[in-house]
């Protein structure tokens, strides 16, 4: 019960938080779900919320999205996000890497632990430093930029700030921003969930077969969708700066939490 109820509560508060910025969802999830589960099974699950909820913003703002957008972005994001989900596979099986001790607690860190806390203190600073955020590619990139926000979605999940990156100079509105941002990202979900199902034996394969926490997988899906019904009732009314300065702080948090093993 405290496992389902915390992560509906989480989810809600994330899905109305990262609505408008089209990132941080599944990176603020992810350490809810790793206080239940193991790293490797929680990263898979916030997946399928994350999808989930994305696949929910498209049916609200679908035809908001811009569709050349779409195509010159999302096909180099599906083919590279392959990459991606394909070596978080095989870190996951790695070994402790390192092990300390804090107030009678044993920290352990892994190698799937440290690479996606140190990625995520890495795409918080695009948030938190002026000099970052201010960075745009030129439109001729977006190939690029879809390749390379493909390639840590389907690591870590961390899309968002990159497709930021790319698509702001495009001038798109606040709703065909986070539409557009929509769509693309459940492109790279459905890969990435595909990658880890096979993986953890969801869909049949793989390695070993581990267990899915199903039912708090479903209250976060439903929790999340209210989040989001929420956030497109307030969407004329948000200032994007202050939300990305929040979300940069939170994901700090979680980023050196992971990092070192307290998460």
């Amino acid at each position: 019960m405290t496992f389902a109820v915390t992560l509906a509560l989480a989810a809600f508060l994330t899905s109305l938080l990262t609505f408008f910025s089209g990132f941080g969802l599944g990176t603020l999830l992810l350490p809810v779900f790793a206080l239940f589960v193991p790293v490797e099974v929680a990263v898979s699950a916030t997946a399928v919320v994350h999808a989930a909820n994305n696949v929910f913003k498209v049916g609200l703002l679908a035809k908001l999205a811009r569709r050349d957008v779409v195509t010159r972005f999302g096909i180099p994001a599906i083919i590279a996000s392959f990459g991606g989900a394909f070596l978080l596979t095989r870190i996951s099986t790695g070994d402790i890497l390192f092990a300390w001790e804090w107030g009678g607690r044993s920290m352990d860190v892994r190698p799937i632990e440290l690479v996606l806390g140190l990625l995520i203190l890495g795409f918080a600073l695009f948030e938190l430093a002026p000099g970052l955020r201010k960075v745009r590619a030129p439109a001729g990139w977006l190939p690029i930029g879809g390749a390379l926000s493909g390639f840590f979605g389907g690591l870590s999940g961390h899309q968002g700030a990159l497709r930021a990156m790319f698509l702001t100079p495009l001038g798109l509105s606040t709703a065909e921003f986070a539409s557009t941002q929509a769509v693309i990202a459940v492109m790279v979900d459905v890969v990435r969930i595909v990658v880890y199902g096979w993986s953890l034996g969801w869909l049949g394969g793989a390695m070993t077969r581990v267990d899915v926490p199903w039912t708090p997988i479903a209250v976060a899906c439903v929790a999340a969708f209210a989040g989001a019904l929420l956030g497109r009732r307030l969407l004329p009314k948000i200032t994007l700066d202050r939300l990305h300065i929040l979300v940069g702080w939170l994901l700090v948090v979680v980023g050196l939490g992971l990092a070192t093993g307290l998460a």
